[in-house]
């Protein structure tokens, strides 16, 4: 809900603020005194088109901050949460500056934002509907969307969703395939000949760290050969610890008895130090076999070397990734060779994949169809009271034959279309009818759908009852009021009639070259109804009729 305007600086305007509440309100006030600087101020805090015009003469800035009450889980904390920006916390501020050169800067709850931002917050925010403005529910592209919400499609659509998914992942797995396909060709003669060199060498993850080792141990061979066998005659040798241990434990056990208990456990403890030198002398004998017979020679080591680091540098690639490369390149070549089979499996996925999107779609299409029935027998219920008695409201949702033109959001054209006479052809709303019929069309089409939509809207309407009186007045007056039992509605009105059943009603005068705008209270709201009714001359007769109206309401 909106629930404060603050102006200053706009035009005629020096300084204003407005303090909005729920239901309908109407602003009223002779022509030229400043309503459409009201509409004008509310939209540059929407992220309307700034201009310097729109800045009071003799001042430097103009600005305007929207206040708002937000419901939990309002699309506008979507918006702020898809640009990394804090949630609303169910109040949201909106300001706009704009200087005398034109520049202008946007804020949401004082942080500095981009125009764009701000006009889509506004968007989500605020319906606002001028005789003239082509925008909103006139814009086709919103059709769709408006006749989900009214369908209740939003499962439905997630499930299509989805489906498009799966069917365009299909898609492009068939591009990609044709796309690697092709180039592969295109080099066919160096792929293979690059295939061939991978797979002569053959090389292994981890292969160079083997070798760089084992090149290590080759260089030290002579060493490490002394150092083992010199270990090995330590150990095992005529004089070494091994016969060393064994004479001991001998001389030991031979005396056992005159030594008494206690030499049990050295017995013990040379018994496992005999049969570690044993496993110890294993072991050695295991390393100088491993160093004998490897077979290995430094020069097949640097060789293998050297063509491993060539082939890494040909494909600019480390030695660690030829072995994967090797697989990558026979993957492509594999490809090639088999074509046909590959895409023959990826084709027939991908018309299982659209075969599952179509149905889907199919499924989604008859439901807006049987909703665009029921919508368009409501909305013409509505159009008789408001002087289009002849109009006829339809909603065409035509299926689009052709593929490329299907998204996520189904495979069908969908839009608001009316006839003005009986027998002439439906148009589009904005080309077909006169700026009055389209607004009351609008205010028919608003009435019905907020019954499906969320009771926090905001909608504004300038002049709407245009050219209109009597029963006809009151119908839009009825109608208003009624859309104003789950939003908050704004009207700019001439009329009498809708004034009377507004909840709230402001007067807009100019006086002095300045704008102002007056809340009224009850006398005052039949004094300014009984103005509209008689003109500049008010009459008891009119005061009386307008005490009427106001008893009505």
């Amino acid at each position: 809900m909106l629930t404060s305007l603050h102006i200053k600086n706009v035009v005629l305007i020096d300084q204003l603020s407005l303090a909005f509440g729920s239901g309908l309100s109407a602003l009223t006030g002779e022509t030229g005194a400043g309503k459409s600087i009201l509409l004008d101020s509310l939209g540059l805090a929407l992220g309307a088109r700034a201009e310097s015009g729109l800045v009071r003469s003799g001042t430097d800035q103009a600005s305007v901050t929207a206040s708002f009450d937000l419901p939990s889980g309002h699309s506008v904390d979507d918006i702020l949460s898809a640009q990394g920006m804090e949630p609303s916390g169910g109040s949201l501020i909106l300001r706009r500056s704009v200087g005398a050169d034109g520049r202008s800067r946007a804020y949401a709850n004082d942080a500095p934002i981009s125009v764009g931002l701000l006009k889509e917050m506004g968007e989500a925010l605020v319906d606002i509907h001028g005789q003239f403005e082509t925008y909103g529910l006139l814009n086709p592209a919103t059709h769709r969307h408006v006749l989900d919400l009214y369908a209740g499609n939003v499962l439905r659509l997630i499930q299509l969703k989805a489906a498009y998914e799966t069917w365009a992942a299909a898609k492009a797995a068939i591009a990609s395939a044709k796309a690697e396909a092709a180039r592969a060709l295109e080099n066919e003669a160096w792929l293979r000949k690059c295939v061939e060199e991978l797979e002569e060498i053959a090389p292994e993850e981890g292969e160079e760290a083997h070798l760089i080792e084992t090149r290590r141990k080759l260089q030290n061979r002579e060493a490490i050969a002394q150092a083992l066998t010199f270990a090995a005659e330590k150990i095992g040798g005529e004089t070494g610890a091994d016969m060393q241990v064994g004479e001991a434990w001998r001389g030991l056990q031979k005396n056992a008895d005159k030594i008494g208990e206690g030499v049990a456990q050295t017995l013990e403890t040379l018994d496992r130090a005999a049969q570690e030198l044993q496993e110890a002398s294993r072991q050695i004998e295991t390393l100088l076999y491993a160093l004998d017979t490897e077979g290995e020679t430094l020069e097949t080591i640097e060789d293998r070397l050297y063509a491993l680091r060539g082939l890494a540098r040909k494909h600019g690639v480390t030695c660690e990734d030829l072995s994967r490369l090797r697989q990558e390149l026979g993957e492509k070549l594999k490809l090639m060779d088999h074509q046909d089979h590959v895409l023959s499996q990826l084709i027939k996925e991908e018309k299982i994949a659209r075969l599952a999107y179509q149905e889907a779609a199919l499924d989604l299409r008859k439901h807006r169809q049987a909703a665009a029935v029921q919508l368009d027998k409501k909305v013409q219920a509505e159009l008789a009271p408001l002087k289009l008695d002849k109009a006829r409201f339809t909603t065409s949702v035509v299926a689009v034959e052709d593929p490329s033109s299907w998204g996520p959001e189904g495979a069908d054209q969908i839009q608001f279309l009316v006839s003005t006479n009986a027998g002439s052809e439906a148009g589009p709303l904005h080309k077909i009818a006169s700026g009055g019929e389209m607004a009351r069309f609008m205010l028919a089409l608003k009435l019905v759908l907020a019954e499906k939509s969320p009771s926090s809207g905001v909608y504004v309407f300038d002049e709407i009852d245009t050219g209109i009186g009597g029963a006809t007045a009151s119908a839009v007056g009825e109608r208003l009021a009624r859309l104003a039992e789950r939003h908050q509605v704004l009207v700019v009105t001439h009329s009498p009639q809708v004034a009377a059943l507004a909840c709230h009603h402001w007067v807009v005068s100019k006086s002095g070259g300045k704008t102002t705008v007056t809340k009224l209270d009850m006398a005052q709201r039949r004094e300014e109804i009984a103005r509209m009714l008689a003109g500049s001359t008010i009459t008891e007769e009119a005061r009386a009729a307008a005490s009427k109206l106001l008893e009505s309401a």
